[in-house]
């Protein structure tokens, strides 16, 4: 009997070691691949006011897995040869990617190749059980310029129209042309930066790490991330009607430090919004299960 047990014990920490060594040079190898991908992407985030949550999901999404390190140790890995045809699918879209100049399938592909490896040498065990911070990783990438710019113009419009009923509401007069606020001292344009997407893409990502945290509740976790469209637009809507607030004071508040300031207080304050929601949804329903 004892034999048996000492006979099994060696060849689990050999299959341990091997799937560890095998982790360790297929990433090494994924990494040299998407060097340049992944390079340019670090740039954007950097240069990109709308991508500068990027530099946190990676961390977010590492952090995570790090929190699962006893699970997964727990885990036998049952390596899946479907994460190989995955790894290919992914190789396959960044040729085509880097044939056709476009960015967003060759940085989709580096995340679709993450997920394969994964798939690859732990299973679909480990799949699942890592299926929210594989998931996260796409929020590092931008979306679409052809997606973007269709989303930017319509929220663009949205904000200058919710601002002049703001300001029309408190008795200063406005002229609303497309875009642009004519104001008595000063015309303001709502551009691309003041559309909201910067607002909503943050968010977004903000509302999914908050849930993962703070809520277990599915439903809840739908709502909070669901909410966070409608937030982002009043929130952006609020900063241009601020903004026209100010210039009939002191139109130089309208540009510059005060106006990028601005932004991060509204973006705050849409966080706290969020979270404000959250509690109330909370002791919503805590109150209508005590009244059953």
């Amino acid at each position: 009997m004892m034999s048996g047990i000492s006979s099994v014990a060696p060849t689990d920490q050999r299959v341990t070691r091997v799937s560890w060594f095998a982790l360790g040079w297929l990433g090494a190898l994924l990494l040299a691949s998407y060097a340049p991908v992944l390079l340019r992407l670090v740039r954007q985030w950097d240069a990109d006011p709308d991508m500068g949550h990027g530099f946190f999901v990676p961390v977010v999404a590492c952090f995570i897995v790090w929190q699962k390190r006893r699970d997964l140790l727990a885990l036998t890995p049952s390596p899946n040869w479907w994460g190989l045809a995955v790894v290919l699918y992914g190789a396959l879209q960044l040729y085509i990617a880097t044939l056709g100049a476009e960015l967003f399938l060759a940085r989709t592909a580096f995340v679709i190749s993450v997920i394969g490896i994964v798939l690859l040498l732990g299973g679909t065990a480990y799949v699942r059980l890592l299926g929210f911070p594989l998931f996260l990783l796409f929020f590092m990438i931008p979306i679409p310029t052809v997606v973007y710019n269709s989303l930017t113009f319509p929220l663009q419009i949205l904000a200058s129209r919710v601002s002049t009923e703001a300001l029309n509401m408190m008795q200063i007069p406005v002229l609303r042309e497309g875009n642009i606020l004519e104001l008595a001292k000063q015309k303001l344009s709502v551009v691309e930066a003041c559309s909201g997407i910067r607002s909503l893409l943050s968010l977004t990502f903000l509302s999914l790490v908050y849930g993962y945290f703070f809520e277990s509740r599915i439903w809840m976790r739908v709502a909070l991330f669901l909410s966070t469209i409608p937030i982002a637009i009043v929130a952006n809507a609020s900063r241009v009607t601020l903004t026209g607030v100010l210039t009939e004071y002191k139109p130089e508040l309208a540009e510059g430090f005060f106006h990028t300031a601005s932004g991060w207080v509204i973006f705050m304050v849409a966080l706290v919004i969020m979270i404000g929601l959250h509690q109330i949804l909370n002791g919503g329903y805590r109150l209508l299960h005590a009244r059953r």
